[in-house]
């Protein structure tokens, strides 16, 4: 039996302002920019591919199962400049065949330099997937898939209103030197920590992406000089097929703009797509299935430990996180930014213990501002590995240079630190763990 867990990630950040030196108002996100990369990434993939989700769930009567990570940041541009895609998912969600996972609600690294503020957008995120969609996430999935042991620690020790665990699992890169010999088809679980706590009646499960295949679709689909070009929906399901016997997952992590954007219309990639249940289904007749992370979680045990010290990512051919902070620029930035975070915090609060309507307003305006500074993509963009390469990390770059990046997030920066200036918090180092 192969169960295939299809999982997409969806976000979109709100992409900055050309913010000079001698700029000073407060307006740093180009809301015009925003709406149009909103709008043909709709057009292109978030519309058409989810309502053939939908599609594709009623035709195989439920036996079709997805699952979504969607970012608070995409669901808020979506709201503004594409609400009709929030409704067909909230279709989706009501047939019961489409689970939502936890995520960072401003796709951050806050794991990396404040738990605090970590915690609080994984339940900010929560929050917002039980207000449109009726669900509370029960698997977790990290901004770009960083992981290690401590990261999962943290999500297994979450817990809800009632004490009871959040997160019944986390999803993650399935990395070869970390897997040796082993197949990342299997459920695995965190070192020393993977039995049942408390009440719950189930281990805490590490599912890994199996990036081959995973990225037989996402990358690899329309490219001419693949050898298995071109990629019919029979061939991929006879691989799929071949996991019987070594797993019994074939989890398929990817970007959904996979879907349309990456993979544009005409490469074939939504009649793949369209076809592909039926030919997972019939290349071994009542064996094979899609379930959700959750229902993998659920019908399997642990089959070992996957021990993760350091820190991976699903980035770029390393795993790792230089596409984030392999530079002097990107650690500058991220640490900067999050030496900001007490200062904007305590604004807020003395706002709201003054009582003061106007300066409440003004603190909760600034820290939105802050978080969404903190999400990941400004730090990828001024990321200088390949860049010459014309590779993903100029997908929608508005930067002709990292460097030029760079300069442009400290302008901002300093802004920010000008309307804190009245209300300044001492300077405390911000290391990364």
């Amino acid at each position: 039996m192969a169960s295939v867990v299809f999982y997409f990630q969806v976000h979109q950040p709100f992409r900055l302002k050309r913010y000079s030196v001698f700029d000073s108002h407060p307006f740093y996100f180009d809301t015009t920019k925003n709406g149009d990369i909103c709008r043909k990434v709709a057009t292109k993939c978030y519309r058409p591919a989810t309502q053939l989700m939908l599609d594709l769930v009623k035709r195989h009567k439920g036996n079709f199962r997805i699952s979504y990570a969607l970012t608070g940041v995409v669901l808020d541009q979506l709201q503004e400049f594409a609400p009709d895609v929030i409704d067909i998912f909230k279709r989706l969600a009501d047939t019961g065949c489409c689970e939502f996972l936890g995520e960072t609600y401003y796709h951050s690294l806050s794991f990396l330099y404040s738990r605090a503020e970590f915690a609080e957008q994984v339940q900010m995120q929560t929050r917002r997937i039980q207000e449109l969609f009726g669900q509370t996430p029960k698997v977790f999935r990290n901004t770009e898939l960083i992981y290690n042991n401590d990261v999962a620690r943290f999500i297994s020790e979450m817990t809800d209103e009632h004490g009871k665990r959040r997160f019944n699992g986390i999803i993650c890169e399935g990395v070869d030197r970390i897997l040796g010999y082993r197949s990342p088809n299997y459920v695995y679980s965190p070192p020393n920590f993977g039995a049942p706590t408390r009440n719950d009646a189930r281990p805490f499960g590490v599912l890994l992406k199996n990036y081959r295949l995973s990225d037989d679709i996402a990358f690899r689909f329309s490219n001419r000089g693949w050898a298995e070009w071109p990629l019919s929906a029979e061939k991929f399901a006879k691989w799929v097929n071949q996991i019987n016997g070594d797993g019994f997952l074939c989890n398929l992590f990817m970007d959904y703009e996979t879907f349309g954007e990456h993979q544009w219309e005409d490469t074939g990639i939504f009649q793949f797509l369209d076809a592909l249940p039926e030919k997972v289904f019939d290349v071994n007749p009542g064996h094979n299935h899609f379930i959700t992370p959750s229902e993998a979680l659920e019908q399997f045990d642990p089959v070992g430990e996957y021990d993760v010290p350091q820190f991976i990512s699903w980035a770029d051919t390393e795993r790792d996180l230089t596409a984030w902070r392999g530079n002097a620029m990107q650690s500058n930035a991220l640490e900067e930014v999050y030496r900001l975070e007490r200062a904007v915090k305590q604004k807020l609060a003395k706002a709201e213990a003054a009582g003061n309507a106007k300066e409440i307003a003004d603190a909760r305006y600034l820290l939105e501002d802050w978080r969404k500074l903190t999400t990941s993509d400004h730090f990828y963009y001024m990321c200088t590995k390949y860049f010459a390469d014309g590779d993903v990390h100029k997908y929608f770059n508005p930067y002709d240079s990292p460097y030029d990046s760079y300069i442009n997030f400290m302008n901002v920066l300093d802004n920010v630190r000008t309307r804190l200036a009245q209300e300044a918090a001492p300077r405390v180092s911000a290391q990364p763990v």
